[in-house]
């Protein structure tokens, strides 16, 4: 499992309390945490100061109350107990791994279920409800999708297609396909007319130029 964990394990960036106006950046790789931060002040002998950064194993952060106190001052006690729980190895690789291999697995729950996954993280919300994952579901679901499926799904979305019955599903097909038909039968008597228009104007004006040359 530990093999399909991005490089990044979590990121966060933003500005010291007030009144401090000094900028931070922490990062923890798979190896290390890395401490940045950016002196912010209109002071003249701050304007030439570089970037400060530190960087630390996992046990080393683990034992660095110095640097610990910062990151909570800064991101708050939450972000500081997250972070040691991540250099202590408490990761949820289930929350990490791939779209693809998440969709997959999520492919064997029961609806039930899959309303239940949603509701345990922002991430689960996100994949529970997206076009992505019920496109998959419908798919799985028809041996075939039905000609004119795809298109109802742009209409309407590929959730909604997922709990439109088959009966009802072949109904809006046959509606929309008949409502294509016409506007289609309906455009090309619209051209026809309009050609027959500019044939008829044409051969006028023929008609007008011969009888004028006739009289010359």
């Amino acid at each position: 499992m530990a093999s399909l964990l991005e490089e990044t394990l979590f990121e966060i960036s933003g500005q010291g309390p007030a009144p401090n106006k000094d900028y931070f950046h922490l990062k923890i790789s798979k190896t290390e945490v890395i401490w940045r931060w950016w002196k912010i002040s209109l002071r003249t002998e701050c304007r030439n100061m570089r970037p400060g950064e530190v960087r630390e194993s996992h046990s080393d952060y683990l034992d660095d109350n110095r640097l610990q106190s910062q990151v909570s001052v800064v991101f708050g006690p939450r972000i500081l107990q997250h972070t040691k729980a991540l250099c202590a190895g408490q990761i949820d690789y289930l929350e990490r791994l791939p779209n693809s291999l998440l969709f997959t697995i999520m492919n064997y729950l029961e609806l039930e279920d899959i309303t239940k996954l949603g509701c345990t993280s922002r991430r689960f919300r996100k994949l529970c409800s997206s076009e992505e994952f019920w496109e998959q579901m419908v798919r799985v679901r028809f041996d075939t999708v039905p000609a004119g499926v795809e298109a109802i799904a742009q209409e309407l979305g590929w959730r909604s297609v997922f709990f439109t019955n088959k009966l009802q599903l072949q109904k809006q097909i046959r509606r929309r396909t008949h409502r294509t038909t016409e506007q289609l039968d309906l455009k090309n008597n619209t051209v026809s007319h309009l050609d027959s228009t500019k044939l008829s104007e044409y051969g006028q004006g023929e008609w007008r130029a011969e009888c004028e040359n006739g009289f010359k």
